[in-house]
């Protein structure tokens, strides 16, 4: 028997979609694992509940009720029919003081998660649509591009995009047309690829002298 089979034996549980696992607000004593499935991570923002993320196998969460014995500060539910490993501060602890390696990977996920939000606070703050679409691509150059011979590639869901940055699809997509339009970028379904990062910033200071200043 695997290490996996052996841990889900332990601690794992099946939950079928649309099991509600925690909600925001609620004082938590568990944190979760995903084997396999997928959970959707959402908050309540103005009376509305927004999708924050939908995690996959390897991720975990609900780990901030453990470590800082707050409540809830999001909900979770089943997205797609999950295997989770539940694990309660004892076991965590002891998963931690027995583990190095699990410790790091945890360090490296909350940094991770702790500048994501960074950038989604930082792209917030921009005034206009326009100038979010094209930080948002810059962002994820910098953190996530493949370099080729010409330019850097991203995975660029455009579906996504209302969730993370606040601006719909079809502005979204207008924006991408005009952008590609220009030569700065081109696209191939989810993948997108950004010829010259130093001009997308050119056209970022653009758009946001003439969102400020009116048409120039």
């Amino acid at each position: 028997m695997g290490a996996e089979e052996t841990l889900f034996q332990r601690f794992g549980k099946e939950f079928p979609k649309g099991t509600e696992l925690f909600r925001e607000g609620e004082i938590g004593k568990e944190m979760f694992v995903i084997q396999s499935g997928k959970i959707a991570i959402s908050k309540r923002v103005r009376d509305v509940e927004k999708v924050l993320a939908v995690l996959g196998p390897g991720e975990f969460f609900g780990e901030m009720a453990i470590i800082s014995n707050k409540p809830r500060n999001a909900s979770a539910a089943v997205y797609d029919d999950a295997k989770l490993l539940v694990i309660d501060p004892k076991t965590f602890e002891a998963m931690i003081r027995g583990n190095a390696e699990i410790a790091v990977r945890m360090i490296k996920k909350l940094a991770e998660r702790l500048s994501e939000a960074d950038a989604q606070i930082e792209n917030l703050l921009h005034g206009d649509p326009a100038s979010r679409v094209v930080h948002q691509i810059l962002q994820a150059c910098q953190t996530r591009g493949r370099p080729l011979e010409e330019g850097v590639e991203i995975d660029f869901a455009v579906r996504e995009m209302p969730r993370q940055i606040g601006v719909g699809e079809p502005a979204v997509r207008s924006m991408l047309d005009r952008m590609e339009r220009a030569g700065l970028i081109e696209r191939s379904g989810d993948r997108l690829t950004v010829y010259d990062t130093a001009r997308l910033h050119d056209f970022l200071n653009y758009l946001e002298m003439k969102w400020k200043f009116g048409d120039l």
